[in-house]
């Protein structure tokens, strides 16, 4: 089983999306991009556990946090608007009070979920809801030919819808989840229930939330769920509350608790009936099985000695790998689950990192991460990573990575984790030229926003990336890259002649051969002198340049050659006061602020 399709409406950050999904693949993409809410719209359709909530939504789950409508301001039962390419239909009902006159109600939130793969046992419990889904145009197949359904690209799906909104007459939030066929075609649309979306097998895991009561006995945890599939069903809540309520808690006298509780008694027998309760004393539990299953919790023996502590008190790390050995097993019991996790390298060393997503993959019918780590990103092939955007109106669009014919795959594996990866996970990127201006210019725009910040920012603080190119001919194939992902790409280079080849926002051109060379001509000779005194020269250069007193602009010149990709130009940038910083570095970090300015409220 596999969500093929996703289709979200006017839900949080996102007003409207249509995602295909793979059978493995990582959501990537700057924070606040939409990641979390694709998994959560999943956990609304598919979880077992959400609509077991008071409320499945509040007023924050709404987009743009709308969920009624004047009726003055509402003339229409529904509105089109257009969303870029696509167009969006924002559900508003027009009911009719007792008056007569037109009541209106807020927009929903829609969900729509398309399931394929489905196992034998889905089919047959779900046979009057079945529809076919063509793999090859990833739509489904509704044409007017029966026989077409026996290609091999086509399959039999269900699809399911969440529909969220807010009850003006209870003045509370509602959420109800359907079979998305009957919400067009019966009078009364069928609802898709807990029990049906425990036949899904869909299991959505933060790493905060899971491992803190992953192997407690509340509902939905981890240890839950493992014994429900087992068909496990502890009979234990009698015994241990017959224990448990036979145990009273402060009766010594010397431990000063019971004269305290004897006094108030003796006031209540003062002031009220006996009827109207006596007796105070400590329990210690509530006894009942919904607080046994909050405070029964199992214990780890941590070190080489028999010592137990509660398992949530252990170290991130063994919790988050506790968590995979359940994992393991809830995936043994159940043969056909689709895992959706956020970020499972948190506190987590690299090896084993990799060691998740693999063992995952191997578990799971469908495995969907969120990661900002480039060792879970190499994990996944070109085609299983979804890159995602959302602009300004709240449309969510997904780009798959295509390289430029100038980049190689080969080279692409080979320096992912140092040229590549970091851009994937960035909205803006500065693409340098070589290793000395990856260097040294988030270098001198840190140094300068300390200097004056009512002026000059940071790169991190702008959100932008550095990516070393590895040459000047490179530049123009790293930013179609990613300029093709939707990113902002800005770039940082020598005097080129073909720069008309480089299509960036904004292209940082100075007209020295090199960056070194315009470092030089562009500061002071207090600032060289200065530099020269702090470094330790190199052996061969302090020989042939014994008097560094009196500043040798030859001697620095070898030495940030000698340096250069090693952060000599950014060692000296990083002394200089604003007026030893040259002119056009000073320019270009203006530039680069107003760009990214701009570009965020264009966005």
């Amino acid at each position: 089983m596999k969500v093929s399709r996703l289709q979200i409406k006017n839900f949080r950050g996102i007003r409207f999306a249509d995602v295909t999904l793979p059978k493995y693949a990582i959501l990537i993409g700057d924070n606040n991009s939409g990641k979390t809410t694709i998994f959560e719209a999943l956990d609304l359709v598919l979880g077992p556990d959400r609509l077991s909530r008071q409320s499945t939504v509040n007023e924050y789950d709404f987009f743009q946090g709308k969920y009624t409508v004047s009726p003055p301001a509402a003339t229409a039962q529904t509105r089109e608007e257009s969303i870029g390419v696509e167009k969006t239909t924002v559900s508003v009902e027009t009911l009719t009070d007792e008056s007569g006159c037109d009541t209106v109600e807020g927009p929903k939130i829609e969900i729509e979920v398309t399931v394929t793969n489905l196992t034998e046992e889905q089919k047959g419990k779900f046979g009057d809801y079945i529809e076919f889904w063509d793999s090859a145009k990833e739509a489904l197949y509704d044409q007017p030919n029966p026989p077409g359904v026996d290609s091999e690209e086509i399959t039999e799906a269900l699809r399911i819808t969440f529909h969220g909104w807010y009850n003006k007459e209870e003045d509370d939030f509602e959420g109800k989840t359907y079979f998305t066929r009957t919400l067009t075609e019966n009078d009364h649309p069928v609802q898709f229930s807990r029990r049906d979306k425990q036949v899904c097998g869909f299991l959505y895991l933060r790493s905060l939330r899971t491992g803190s009561r992953a192997l407690s006995l509340e509902r939905g945890s981890l240890l839950d769920i493992i014994l429900r599939l087992k068909e496990i069903r502890p009979q234990m809540w009698e015994n241990m509350l017959c224990k448990l309520s036979s145990i009273s808690v402060g009766d010594n006298p010397e431990l000063g608790i019971s004269p305290v509780l004897e006094s108030i008694n003796t006031v209540l027998k003062k002031y009220v009936p006996k009827e109207w309760g006596i007796e105070p004393h400590l329990k210690v539990s509530n006894l009942t099985r919904e607080h046994l299953r909050k405070v029964v919790t199992a214990f780890v023996t941590t070190g080489n000695g028999n010592y137990a502590a509660p398992f949530y008190r252990q170290g991130t790390g063994t919790i988050n790998m506790l968590v995979l050995a359940m994992l393991s097993q809830i995936a043994e019991g159940k043969q056909n689950v689709i895992f959706a996790i956020e970020e499972p390298e948190t506190a987590i060393p690299p090896y084993a990192q990799k060691s998740i997503v693999y063992e995952v993959r191997k578990l799971a019918s469908q495995a969907l991460f969120t990661s900002h780590s480039p060792y879970v990103l190499e994990e996944f092939a070109m085609e299983e990573m979804i890159v995602l955007a959302r602009n300004e109106d709240g449309t969510l669009s997904r780009q798959t990575i295509m390289l430029p014919k100038n980049l190689k795959l080969k080279r692409y594996r080979q320096e992912f984790r140092t040229r590549f990866c970091e851009g994937l996970l960035a909205r803006r990127i500065l693409v340098a030229e070589g290793a000395t201006e990856a260097s040294a210019f988030p270098v001198v725009c840190r140094r300068l926003a300390e200097i004056r910040p009512d002026i000059y920012s940071s790169l991190e603080t702008l959100g932008v990336c550095t990516v070393d190119a590895g040459g000047e001919t490179n530049i123009p194939g790293i930013a179609k890259l990613y300029r093709g992902l939707g990113k902002h790409i800005f770039a940082v280079c020598d005097k080129q002649e073909e720069n008309s080849k480089i299509q960036v926002d904004l292209l940082l051109m100075h007209e020295e051969k090199n960056f070194e060379t315009m470092v030089i001509n562009g500061t002071t000779e207090e600032a060289l002198k200065r530099f020269a005194k702090l470094i330790d020269w190199p052996q061969h250069l302090n020989q042939r340049y014994p008097d560094f007193e009196t500043p040798n602009v030859n001697a620095i010149k070898e030495y940030f050659n000698w340096a250069k990709g090693n952060w000599g130009i950014a060692d000296f940038l990083a002394q200089c006061s604003e007026a030893e910083i040259p002119e056009w570095l000073r320019d270009a970090a203006v530039k680069l602020k107003d760009a990214c300015i701009s570009d965020s409220t264009s966005d």
